[in-house]
């Protein structure tokens, strides 16, 4: 996808124009153009494509009513005939074309061959190509992540995968692997995960200046979700690869902040694990001391996204960072208040919120606060625990999920969770069915607005 964003060589021009605009453009154009338009019955929605008089392509247009849209030439690109093609437009036309044409060519071809030549499209500058494709390519990397089947996305292979990108930016990372957990106190992540043979492990890597502010990261890491003995149906598992969509959030957050070197500490925390059905699965009823100390008891063994996060958020609170977030596919709840499409989020901090809402309007990243409503936290109560994993009521399911999380961060810190779907159930211009990336990019203009002052 990003080798179809190039700068330099000139291609063939490229209109795109207001469908209020377009009979103004027509009547500026020559009498070939316009027969040929007339001929091929044109109605000024949508692309043609002009050829010359030797049958060959001299211009392509494309008419629409949403140029302001970041996934203009989602299906654009699928529509041009392979060559390169040069936008005629402002430069932030161009760079929201250049987002939406080179996810639009994604496809998730691991497994499938796919031989299709795409179209090109020509920057004006290698600065504007690069600064497209790392955002193009922090999506992809959550896609892919998220579409790659459970048997190739084990805990082990998310800590490969971070530490190539550690590799890559010069960051640090380590690795507590199964049982370590237990000497280290992560009894959490080791207790859903201890059922697989694929070993439960913390990811923790780090990047940036020491001095600089500290944003942390905390994304879940389920690898596959059975459900544990709690085990979930056959349809509810059907796309339980995708658990892990929170841990891809973060990754492809990272790379794009890495990429564009903000200047923060970053940190990221992936705990990662396979909820597993055997003999020491871990049980309804069972009793966690977690590493906060605070002590939880098992009422649903698919519940298991929130007890992966504690452990982690508990360690997170350590560096006393200036910003906490965490990703995490984790209530069917919140999919049916805002639908699979609309990322909901709680945060502690109003300011934070109000001002990545923002972002998120401005980059088309559309992402909506849900309230920390205390009262709600006395459902999850536990008659002999602390807390319990699950409310006593399905009602309000988001909400108790996001107060259980929000028990294990310190008062001081500001923090906000993100309640993905991480997965498109509709084929929409630019974002076919299969993995995807919801908030990254609001959360990366909202860090970029905040620290790049």
């Amino acid at each position: 996808m990003t080798e179809l964003l190039i700068s330099g060589a000139l291609g063939t021009p490229l209109t795109i124009l207001h469908t209020d605009a377009y009979s103004t453009w027509l009547a500026e154009q020559d009498t070939q153009t316009t027969n040929w338009l007339a001929t091929t019955q044109f109605d000024g929605k949508g692309m043609s494509l002009i050829p010359n008089g030797a049958g060959e392509l001299s211009q392509a247009i494309y008419v629409s009513s949403e140029l302001d849209s970041y996934w203009l030439c989602g299906d654009l690109v699928n529509q041009l005939p392979a060559g390169r093609y040069t936008i005629q437009g402002s430069e932030e036309q161009i760079k929201v074309a250049a987002f939406s044409w080179g996810l639009g060519a994604y496809k998730f071809d691991r497994y499938k061959h796919n031989d299709k030549v795409y179209p090109q499209l020509v920057l004006p500058t290698q600065a504007q190509a690069d600064e497209v494709k790392k955002l193009v390519r922090s999506v992809a990397i959550v896609r892919d992540l998220v579409n790659t089947p459970a048997a190739d996305m084990m805990p082990q292979h998310l800590g490969e995968i971070m530490e190539n990108l550690a590799s890559e930016f010069g960051a640090s990372i380590t690795q507590i692997v199964g049982d370590e957990l237990l000497e280290q106190n992560y009894p959490t992540i080791h207790m859903v995960g201890r059922a697989s043979e694929n070993l439960p492990r913390l990811i923790d890597m780090t990047w940036g200046d020491e001095n600089a502010p500290k944003v942390t990261l905390v994304g879940k890491g389920v690898c596959f979700d059975s459900g544990g003995l709690d085990l979930k149906p056959g349809a509810g598992m059907r796309l339980m690869k995708k658990d892990m969509g929170g841990a891809a959030h973060v990754i492809g957050l990272a790379h794009q902040i890495m990429a564009s070197n903000l200047p923060i500490r970053l940190r990221v925390l992936v705990p990662a694990v396979e909820n597993a059905v055997s003999a020491n699965a871990f049980r309804p009823g069972d009793v966690i001391k977690t590493r906060k100390g605070i002590t939880v008891e098992i009422d649903n063994t698919d519940a298991e996204g929130r007890l992966v996060l504690c452990d982690a958020l508990a360690e997170a609170n350590n560096d006393k960072p200036e910003l906490m977030i965490d990703f995490a596919t984790l209530t069917g709840a919140m999919r049916i208040a805002l639908g699979t499409e609309l990322p909901g989020f709680f945060s502690n901090d109003d300011q934070v919120a109000a001002d990545m809402t923002q972002s998120g309007l401005k980059v088309q990243d559309p992402i909506w606060r849900m309230p920390l409503h205390k009262p709600y936290l006395e459902l999850t109560g536990s008659d002999i625990a602390d807390l319990a994993n699950c409310g006593r009521v399905p009602q309000g399911g988001a909400i108790t999920a996001a107060l259980y999380l929000e028990a294990f961060v310190d008062e001081n810190i500001s923090w906000s969770h993100f309640d993905v779907m991480a997965w498109n159930t509709r084929k929409l211009p630019g974002r076919p069915v299969g993995g995807e990336a919801f908030g990254i990019r609001a959360v990366f203009d909202y860090l970029q607005t905040r620290f790049s002052k």
